[in-house]
């Protein structure tokens, strides 16, 4: 089994270097990482070619955003199964992607996924937010509910299927992809009640409250496009609502 790790970048110099690190210490073999960097001018570029030896495939390019990068790297990867680290992010242990594998040596699970820790972006053993998931059932994105996208792996198949993500929706196509594969078209996904990845606060669509409220109303018009029975304002409540406990919860167990 191969398992493709697509990294988008732009103007990540600062902390790239421990996305390639984390993805390379691995004890996974068969991993192919490729990095689509949307033509960064910081330094980014200097620093994928000096400590991305491991890297399958790099392309430095513009682009129209994190969502289409994300398109570009899914639709050039070979492996069996796909994942995403962005630049700012890393894995929790060194034993993330072999956990994977075990999980896909079913070969009727489609898609698994785990719980992620938001970090301080500049002190990585800060826990800001626990997003702890749950198993799915219908009903759950209607509440504004979704699994943590940076641990979602997928069978390359399913995008060659159902397609990669929806350009409409600039920040919230992560949404729109989860909900298209679990809600939708119902496929087989595991949930492993572990910490995969921590990631560094600052994303796209948390780093400024219009950023979140832009967010939710994207994710409303994510549900009509998908047919899902939801209705404003109470999608967007249950959805800011259903993040809270994020910010109170901690792991139980000590974290690295």
């Amino acid at each position: 089994m191969k398992i493709s790790i697509v990294t988008v970048s732009y103007n990540a110099a600062e902390f790239i270097h421990d996305n390639l690190q984390s993805v390379s210490r691995q004890n996974f073999n068969n991993i192919e990482h490729i990095v689509i960097d949307g033509g960064s001018t910081d330094g980014t570029v200097d620093m994928v070619c000096k400590y991305g030896q491991h890297l399958a495939k790099f392309i430095s390019e513009p682009d129209h955003g994190i969502y289409d990068a994300m398109n570009k790297g899914i639709f050039l990867a070979s492996g069996d199964v796909i994942g995403t680290l962005n630049a700012d992010d890393v894995y929790a242990d060194d034993t993330i992607l072999s956990q994977v594998a075990d999980i896909f040596s079913d070969p009727t699970v489609d898609v698994c996924y785990a719980d992620l820790l938001y970090v301080d972006r500049y002190d990585a053993s800060k826990i800001v937010r626990y997003w702890t998931s749950c198993n799915y059932r219908s009903g759950l994105f209607e509440k504004g509910w979704m699994p943590a996208h940076p641990t979602f792996f997928v069978r390359r198949r399913l995008y060659e299927q159902l397609g990669g993500f929806d350009l409409q929706f600039s920040r919230q196509a992560d949404f729109e992809l989860t909900m298209r594969f679990l809600a939708v078209n119902k496929v087989k996904a595991v949930y492993i009640p572990k910490i995969w990845i921590k990631m560094r606060i600052g994303g796209i669509s948390n780093n400024s409250l219009i950023g979140i409220i832009k967010g939710n109303i994207e994710a409303y018009y994510a549900c009509r496009k998908n047919n899902l029975p939801v209705r404003m304002p109470m999608f967007i409540l249950r959805k800011v609502l259903s993040r809270m406990p994020q910010f109170f919860n901690r792991p139980t167990v000590p974290v690295k």
